[in-house]
């Protein structure tokens, strides 16, 4: 049994570890705080967890956090976590990071992303990131773990076997990505009210989004090579889920669906969370909202591969694929609360 913290617990992120995290056997919540006026007993932020959850919800207290906790979620805002983030680490509490903070082993790419200067330079070098699919070994000794962003997670399992194998032109990757209104927190502001959103649909950052540098870092590990993507996120009128469609072309065209499909399925063999479906089968986000699934479908033209990835950004894109690294790092059966 674990004593958990969440700090960032009134956001959709930290709403979401929550409701995971109540029904793990292995786990209590022993701490969660907030940037709040003042304190409040969790389900009165949030009624569903009356009965369930009695714990007060008060601003960061770091010495008190500490005392009462083995490991602390951090479900802040970007730019915040990497000021909390070497006092738990000195005091020897393992992390797990929500947030950007850690995510970006390019300091000057950081910095240009999200228009701060990076403050812990040390801990970036050891965090690491949290994919669970590719970097199993590395997070479950790991003290520190970048949890990657909703749109990366999506589109990395849906690139890494074509990747990793070589079958494509590193050069063409076009990635048409389109998210819920939840990927952008719980904050108020005119892009996110709600007649602006409801029967709408743009395309917003085109080919700047600071998903961006977090994609094209861990693909280039993956291929060896340097990789620079063309990516296009769009909001949807929804609350939750991303969708991507990802067009790249073959390098050589003896490659068919079959041969594709197989490679997809032996690459990802033993991972519990990732199901490919067979050739023009296609998920839709009602498919895996609500779960930490992250579903593939593929069709094969002549000369392209497009590829079509559906998860849900609070869950495999947050909190779920959180809580699974946790389930890594303390040896528990890795589906433990997600299924």
């Amino acid at each position: 049994m674990i004593n958990v913290g969440i700090i960032g617990a009134t956001g959709y992120t930290g709403e979401e570890l929550i409701n995971i995290l109540l029904r793990h056997p292995q786990v209590r919540i022993t701490s969660v705080s907030a940037k709040l006026d003042k304190p409040r007993k969790i389900f009165e932020i949030f009624p569903r967890f009356k009965t369930r959850l009695e714990t007060i919800c008060s601003q960061p207290n770091i010495d008190q956090i500490i005392s009462k906790t083995d490991l602390v979620f951090l479900a802040t805002p970007h730019t915040v976590s990497m000021e909390i983030v070497p006092k738990l680490l000195k005091a020897k509490r393992r992390v797990i990071d929500l947030s950007a903070d850690y995510r970006i082993k390019d300091i000057k790419i950081y910095e240009r992303f999200y228009r701060t200067a990076h403050k812990d330079k040390i801990h970036l070098a050891e965090a690491v990131y949290g994919l669970p699919e590719i970097y199993r070994v590395k997070i479950k000794e790991a003290r520190l773990v970048a949890n990657p962003g909703c749109y990366p997670t999506a589109v990395i399992l849906a690139l890494a076997p074509l990747v990793a194998f070589g079958i494509i032109d590193l050069n063409s990757i076009i990635i048409d990505a389109k998210s819920g209104t939840t990927g952008a927190g719980r904050r108020l502001t005119e892009d996110f009210i709600f007649s602006e959103i409801n029967e709408n649909f743009k395309a917003y950052k085109v080919n700047v989004h600071q998903h961006i540098p977090e994609i094209n870092q861990e693909l280039t590990k993956i291929a060896g090579k340097r990789i620079n993507v063309t990516f296009v996120p769009h909001l949807l009128p929804l609350n939750r889920g991303i969708l991507t469609t990802i067009y790249v072309r073959k390098i050589k065209s003896k490659h068919l669906a079959p041969d594709i499909i197989k490679i997809y399925k032996k690459f990802y063999k033993k991972e519990p969370f990732v199901r490919i479906r067979q050739e023009d089968d296609f998920p839709r986000i009602k498919d895996v909202v609500g779960t930490n699934f992250c579903d593939i479908g593929i069709r094969i033209e002549k000369e392209l591969i497009i590829i079509i990835s559906a998860i849900d950004n609070l869950l495999k894109g947050a909190s779920g694929q959180a809580v699974q690294n946790m389930n890594i790092m303390y040896n528990f059966a890795e589906s433990t609360a997600l299924l």
